[in-house]
């Protein structure tokens, strides 16, 4: 086909096509070649040798193709069949490595939906749960992917109790948490920044309330400490009442310690004259 095109071009001078022209039509007659010989529904007669091809694509990391086999697939098997679950699973995994994360949460979800009681089913939950993470990065955008795998996770953990996979989901709940305590951390050091001390508390309190097994909840403890002892504020009872908080919880971190050290000085420094002078037995004169 291509050396035909090719004689056709350059030997008829009627044509006078140019040698740019020429070498266009060679690779448009490749292209058609190759697509001619590509991956075709058409081709496979039953659903097994499609499902048995899309596989082969899908091993051969051919995303595009393996993406349109199993997606016929998943709408022309019976719910009976047991290449249906499959399907999912392998359209799934596809879109995920097309990098199209909602398109493959959504399929495991359906996956786990539609066959709970598959050996595939607590696995297409973490895997749904996991791609929604992968959309949620940043923890100042809004959460509403972070929501979506946490109701994932949750759902494989009440579902699933005995689930190998609980105690993945448990440690990705964990460190979506933690996102979400960065979100309310991070908007209480905003308000530090602006002179707003009283609204940075209360964000600062939330993150203790509401995720109180982060890294955050501590963190955010340490700025209360601080910003109860800013001039502006001056509150000393809170801060000390935060200070025995952070020593209870986070007994010996050196973040606490260097701390809370602050307000151990101040009180020893008030302490220590009266001691002194109790101890060596010089009388203290009251006022009238």
């Amino acid at each position: 086909m291509v050396q035909r095109t090719m004689s056709a071009c350059w030997g008829t001078s009627i044509m006078r096509c140019s040698r740019r022209w020429c070498v266009f039509l060679a690779v448009a007659a490749l292209a058609s070649t190759a697509c001619a010989r590509g991956f075709q529904l058409k081709k496979f007669s039953t659903s097994e040798a499609l499902f048995t091809a899309s596989v082969a694509e899908f091993q051969k990391k051919k995303w595009d193709n393996a993406v349109t086999g199993f997606e016929k697939l998943t709408l022309d098997l019976s719910a009976r069949d047991t290449l249906l679950p499959l399907s999912h699973w392998y359209l799934a995994q596809a879109h995920e490595n097309r990098q199209e994360h909602v398109l493959a949460a959504t399929s495991f979800s359906r996956l786990a939906e539609s066959f709970p009681d598959d050996s595939l089913a607590d696995d297409a939950l973490l895997a749904a749960g996991d791609s929604y993470v992968r959309i949620w990065k940043n923890p100042e955008l809004d959460p509403q992917y972070g929501t979506l795998a946490q109701a994932q996770f949750r759902t494989l953990i009440g579902v699933y109790p005995d689930s190998p996979r609980r105690k993945d989901a448990e440690a990705a709940l964990l460190a979506l948490d933690e996102q979400y305590a960065s979100k309310d951390y991070l908007n209480g050091l905003f308000y530090v920044r602006r002179g707003a001390f009283d609204s940075s508390i209360i964000y600062f309190k939330s993150v203790v309330k509401d995720y109180p097994n982060t890294d955050h909840a501590r963190l955010a403890l340490l700025r209360m400490v601080e910003v109860y002892r800013r001039p502006q504020m001056n509150y000393k009872e809170e801060a000390a009442e935060t200070c025995t908080t952070l020593k209870t919880a986070y007994a010996g971190d050196k973040d606490v310690v260097k701390t809370c050290a602050v307000e151990a000085d101040s009180v020893a420094k008030v302490v220590k004259p009266e001691k002194a002078a109790t101890d060596s037995g010089a009388s203290v004169r009251t006022p009238r």
